[in-house]
C-alpha cells in the first residue's frame, strides 16, 4: 500500500499536534519499561569523569570544585552528542525490520513521526543530566538552580535538533547500517575535540581554534559552562542559544522533509 507524502500529510490528517504527541508517547513507553537503559548508558560519562577529571586537576594544579565546575558541564554536552547522535540507529532498525513501514501507513501525519522522536530526547537528556550533577555534587560542584534550569532546557533543545539529524542520516542510509554508523563516527569525533568539551582550546594551533569557533558544539559548551556556574546573562549564553535554537529547526526542518520523501 503507498500513499502521496503530500496527501498522507495535508488530505488525511488534521491535527499533527496531537499526532505528534502520541508519536511521543509511544516512544517514551520502552524508556519508562526499562529505565535501567539511561543507567547504562552513563557508564561512559562517568568514566570520563572518574577518570579524565582527576587527570586535569593533576596536571592544571586547580582546585577541584573549580575542576569540576569547568568539566562538568562538557561531559553534559557529552551525553547529548553521543547519546541523540546514534539515537538514529533505533528508526534504522524499525527499517530494516518492516516496523517503519507500518507507521508510514497509520493514520498520523509524516511529520510526527520525526518531531515526536525528536522530542522523545528530551527526557533521556534531563534525567542524566541531572544524575551527573548529583554524583559530582559531593566532590565540590556547585549547583546554581536557575542556571542548571535554563542549562537543561538547552541541552533538550540542542538534543532535540542533533536527534533530528541522525534520524535524517538513518532515513538517508535506510538499510545500509555501516554507511550510517561511518557518517556518524566520523563525524562525532572531531566535533567532539574541536568543541573544548574535555580539554581547554586556549593553547592549540590557530587553524583548530579558527574551526572550533565555527563549530556550534563549541558554542553549546561554552554557554553551559557559563550557566552551570550561576553566569545567566553572559554573552556566551547567548551564542549558546543561537547555535542550538540554530540546530534544531535545521534538524527539524530537513528531517521533516526527509520523512515526507521516505516509501
Amino acid at each position: 500500500m503507498t500513499t502521496t507524502n503530500d496527501s498522507f500529510d495535508t488530505a488525511v490528517h488534521a491535527n499533527p499536534a496531537r499526532d505528534t504527541w502520541n508519536v511521543l508517547v509511544r516512544e517514551l513507553k520502552p524508556v519508562v519499561r526499562d529505565p535501567f537503559t539511561l543507567i547504562f548508558s552513563l557508564v561512559q560519562p562517568l568514566v570520563f569523569l572518574g577518570l579524565f577529571a582527576p587527570l586535569l586537576i593533576g596536571t592544571s594544579g586547580v582546585p577541584v570544585g573549580e575542576t569540576l565546575q569547568w568539566f562538568v558541564p562538557g561531559v553534559l554536552v557529552m551525553i547529548v552528542l553521543f547519546g541523540t547522535g546514534a539515537t538514529g540507529s533505533n528508526l534504522q532498525y524499525e527499517m530494516m525490520t518492516g516496523s517503519h513501514e507500518r507507521t508510514l501507513v497509520a493514520p498520523l501525519a509524516r511529520s510526527s513521526l520525526l518531531i515526536g522522536r525528536a522530542l522523545k530526547e528530551i527526557a533521556p537528556i534531563v534525567a542524566q543530566a541531572v544524575l551527573i550533577v548529583l554524583i559530582a555534587w559531593p566532590f565540590g560542584f556547585t549547583i546554581h538552580p536557575l542556571g542548571l534550569l535554563v542549562g537543561l532546557v538547552l541541552l533538550a533543545v540542542f538534543g532535540v535538533g542533533l536527534g533530528a539529524l541522525s534520524y535524517t542520516l538513518a532515513l538517508k542510509t535506510k538499510d545500509r547500517e555501516w554507511l550510517f554508523w561511518g557518517v556518524q563516527q566520523t563525524l562525532i569525533f572531531p566535533l567532539l575535540i574541536l568543541s573544548g568539551m574535555l580539554l581547554p582550546l586556549d593553547a592549540a594551533p590557530g587553524w583548530m581554534q579558527a574551526v572550533a569557533s565555527v563549530n556550534p558544539i563549541n558554542w553549546v559548551v561554552q554557554a553551559e559552562r557559563a550557566l552551570l556556574a550561576g553566569d545567566v546573562a553572559a554573552i556566551a549564553v547567548v551564542w549558546g542559544w543561537v547555535a542550538a535554537l540554530a540546530l534544531a529547526a535545521l534538524g527539524l526542518a530537513i528531517g521533516v522533509r526527509a520523512i515526507r520523501k521516505s516509501s
